[in-house]
């Protein structure tokens, strides 16, 4: 590397320790560490992802990071945790400048690798501070040729360099956790022509999706769960109007991405009970105030989201609050709605700290619920976390815990937070087997559409236990497969089995379920059938309707069913489905936009710009043109 004073010496060690010793006189406090670890596919280049740090180590929120390409400077600002990202980065070494009014700019030079994201905390001094000459090694990482491996940052003529050691050291890898998806295959109708699934009206993976695009990160397919991506979204389905508490209808239109195959939409829509009509909430928010929820993406958001829900309730409603970190402990007595600034108060004082009792938690919200149990009431315990239980009772003893409140009446919600921790697999089972819901937030405008529009509609059960069947007619349909849904899915005998568990529908909420087919003729494919018990009944009452093929083309489909169409091609494609058939991103930004709608919310707006991002990191041309 030439004369570069920040250059690995492969001389001998004597005269390298000596270049070394003499260019210890110029150097000053180390104030970057890279590292790299493995998080993007091959061919899409690399990614810079960074936070910035005061001496103290406080995050430092406004600061601008440039990064000089060949194409031109690129220009971020580090978001109210110091962090800040570049994606899609092509290899190669580049300029990075780090300024902030009151400290001294930070230039160094990175190398970008491909199919890796370089990683970098930067400390920043005061000027006063940065005077200063001092010499510091971190991180040590094994020594080669007399040299301690690492990142040497120098001040040279006023600007400090960083170059990567030429064999890294990995970052700990992340212990985010998963659920492996083996991904519906095609069931051929003469083999077996009935389907049968528990409903789902979860939307966690979609909002987690969105946090890996927003920090242009490629999220792993075992994170994209694509029924909960289309459910993310509300759809126009007419409200039930025969006494029922919910509405079936079903549609069957081409599909985008095969076009000899069919797609069929099952949509069920719950009727909505009017507030004053709805019974008392007992609630129990248990909150981890563990160390690990320090950020401001984890506890000071769930405090700011259940703030919101304080906001909503009624003088019949009572909340208590338990905590849980080395040890657990009640913060709020049961306390009436009507007495919002105590509540608050208490969530106020709330800060994180210590390890993660979870599963202590968990027992003394439950008891703190069944102390104030009623049986004309909505009892259920909301549980917010990261989901980085380490401390108590964990895995099957938990589960078994929660599905025998659960058959007391007591349902289970879970919040999640977090990123590289973060337990989603584990966080999904707790809320299936609790009968609640499970969501993520990201941030605080996800949390008003959980807690302001959502939760509230969850809290109430208007159906439980509702299972879907489909029966196929073998004279139309050669086979078939369902999108997504594959931890929801029950063995046919299951149906009619009012003791085996299924999926709840809370007041006003809708469920979408797609499938694809493969047919031979138009009519009367199939039979569907559902069966759900009222909330407060252990026997399951029967619906069914036939599903007909008109032979609509997707074109001709209503704007409902080409939008969750849509939905569920990027999905696909963000899972890399080896039935995503023809699909592009072009081809979801045509059909999405197309069918965008009045979009109050803007929700389906974002949804394009998570489409752009995808494509982006995909490497996708940007002159590919839509299907006609």
């Amino acid at each position: 590397m030439g004369t570069d004073p920040c250059s690995i010496d492969k001389r001998p060690k004597g005269e390298a320790m000596k270049r070394i010793i003499l260019f210890a006189l110029v150097l000053v406090a180390c104030t970057s560490r890279l590292t790299y670890v493995d998080t993007l596919p091959p061919g899409n280049g690399g990614a810079v992802r960074g936070i910035v740090t005061d001496n103290g180590g406080q995050p430092l929120p406004g600061v601008t990071v440039t990064l000089t390409k060949p194409s031109g400077k690129q220009t971020v600002v580090t978001d109210a945790a110091g962090r800040y990202q570049f994606a899609g980065v092509a290899p190669g070494t580049y300029p990075l400048e780090i300024e902030l009014a009151g400290f001294p700019r930070e230039a160094m030079r990175i190398r970008v690798v491909d199919a890796k994201t370089l990683r970098l905390k930067t400390e920043m001094r005061p000027a006063a501070v940065a005077e200063a000459i001092t010499v510091t090694a971190r991180a040590p990482m094994g020594v080669e040729g007399g040299i301690v491996g690492g990142v040497i940052s120098a001040k040279v003529q006023g600007v400090p360099v960083a170059t990567p050691p030429s064999s890294y050291v990995q970052e700990p890898p992340s212990t985010a956790e998963y659920a492996h998806i083996a991904e519906n295959g095609f069931i051929e109708t003469n083999k077996e022509r009935t389907t049968t699934f528990s409903i789902d009206v979860d939307g966690a993976s979609y909002t987690n999706v969105r946090r890996f695009l927003t920090s242009n990160l490629v999220p792993p397919p075992d994170a994209v769960r694509v029924e909960e991506m289309i459910n993310y979204f509300t759809y126009n389905y007419a409200p039930p109007a025969d006494g029922r508490p919910f509405s079936v209808a079903t549609e069957v239109a081409g599909c985008p991405w095969e076009s000899n195959h069919r797609l069929l939409r099952i949509g069920i829509q719950g009727k909505k009970i009017d507030q004053w009509k709805v019974a008392p909430n007992n609630l129990v928010f248990l909150l981890d105030v563990s160390g690990s929820m320090a950020p401001p993406p984890r506890l000071p958001l769930l405090k700011s989201a259940f703030r919101l829900l304080v906001e909503q309730l009624r003088a019949e409603d009572s909340v208590a609050i338990v905590v849980y970190a080395g040890a657990a402990g009640v913060a709020l007595p049961r306390t009436s709605g009507a007495d919002k600034q105590t509540i608050l108060a208490a969530l106020d004082r709330l800060g994180a700290g210590g390890s993660t009792a979870g599963g202590q938690g968990i027992e003394l919200a439950y008891k703190t619920a069944e102390d104030n149990f009623s049986a004309d009431a909505n009892n259920r315990v909301i549980l917010a976390t990261d989901g980085d239980f380490n401390v108590g009772l964990t895995g099957d003893a938990l589960i078994k815990v929660i599905e025998e409140k659960r058959k007391k009446g007591i349902y289970l919600t879970c919040i999640g937070v977090g990123d590289e921790n973060y337990k989603d697999s584990f966080m999904e089972s707790l809320a299936d087997k609790g009968n609640g819901n499970y969501y993520y937030l990201d941030n605080i405008n996800e949390a008003k559409k959980v807690f302001v529009h959502q939760l509230q509609g969850t809290l109430v059960a208007i159906a439980k236990d509702v299972k879907v069947q489909l029966e196929f007619n073998p004279a139309l349909v050669t086979s078939y497969r369902q999108i997504g849904y594959e931890d929801r899915a029950l063995a046919n005998k299951d149906f009619e089995d009012d003791t085996k568990d299924a999926g709840e529908l809370g007041s006003g909420h809708s469920v979408t379920a797609l499938y694809e087919i493969a047919t031979t003729g138009r009519g009367k494919i199939a039979e569907l059938r559902l069966r759900y018990k009222d909330p407060h009944s252990d026997t399951s009452q029967l619906m069914a309707t036939p599903v007909a093929d008109e032979g609509r083309s997707i074109y001709e489909a209503s704007p409902d069913l080409q939008f969750a169409s849509a939905v569920a091609e990027f999905g696909m494609l963000l899972r890399k489905s080896r039935y995503k058939g023809t699909a592009t991103y072009a081809d979801v930004l045509a059909l999405a936009r197309a069918m965008r709608g009045s979009d109050l919310e803007g929700y389906r707006e974002e949804f394009l710009s998570m489409v752009e991002t995808s494509r982006t990191l995909s490497g996708e041309a940007p002159q590919a043109i839509a299907r006609q």
